[in-house]
């Protein structure tokens, strides 16, 4: 059975509807998008990444 957050017990009353607006209101919002800079960069630091030997060798 899926658990939604109506269903959770740890959010009741006000405390649930609270939370549940603002996840309507946050559900409306645009979602972010990467500059084309960003991008770059972004790619630039997970090509690094790739080169970090675990764990580094002695030398």
């Amino acid at each position: 059975m899926a658990m939604t957050i109506k269903t959770s017990p740890e959010l009741w009353g006000e405390d649930a509807r609270i939370f549940t607006e603002e996840a309507e209101r946050n559900g409306k919002l645009p979602t972010p998008r990467l500059s084309d800079a960003q991008r770059k960069i972004l790619s630039t630091m997970l090509e690094s990444a790739k080169s970090i030997m675990f764990p580094p060798s002695k030398g």
